[in-house]
């Protein structure tokens, strides 16, 4: 397989996350230990669709395209880097808490746990760096 197939590849993964993401944490009784703060969830969903859409802007541009193509990649990049770290910290939900104000755990109605969520959070934080990796040394 070739890289840029690779990276097309992981592209769609990352739309993937970020579109069942959204899906899965959008009701008041979300899966996980605690309810995920609606201001993590609102930034993993608009910098994901944000950077979403300038990453593949530049990648479907022509290569003879001015600089601004390459600072149309760079924020796609960052944006990305961003629903990364909204995405981790939605994995946080999942820590074990304990006290008597801890609220009650909700039913996770996807998996048996957070492992739906480590795949994607941490697949999306390996695809990222390898979009990241790709892109600094100009591979694509």
């Amino acid at each position: 397989m070739s890289l840029e197939v690779a990276v097309y590849i992981l592209t769609a993964l990352a739309a993937v996350v970020v579109v069942l993401t959204r899906l899965r944490l959008r009701k008041e009784s979300a899966a996980g230990e605690s309810q995920v703060p609606k201001a993590i969830l609102n930034g993993h969903t608009i910098f994901g669709v944000l950077g979403l859409a300038a990453w593949v802007t530049y990648l479907v541009a022509p290569e003879d395209s001015t600089a601004g193509g390459e600072v149309v990649g760079i924020a796609g990049l960052a944006c990305l880097w961003i629903v990364v770290l909204c995405g981790l910290l939605i994995l946080l939900r999942w820590l074990p808490s304990h006290g008597r104000h801890v609220s009650p755990r909700a039913e996770d109605t996807w998996s048996d746990g957070p492992g739906l969520s480590i795949l994607a959070h941490v697949g999306m934080f390996a695809g990222v760096s390898v979009l990241s990796i790709t892109y600094a040394l100009g591979a694509i």
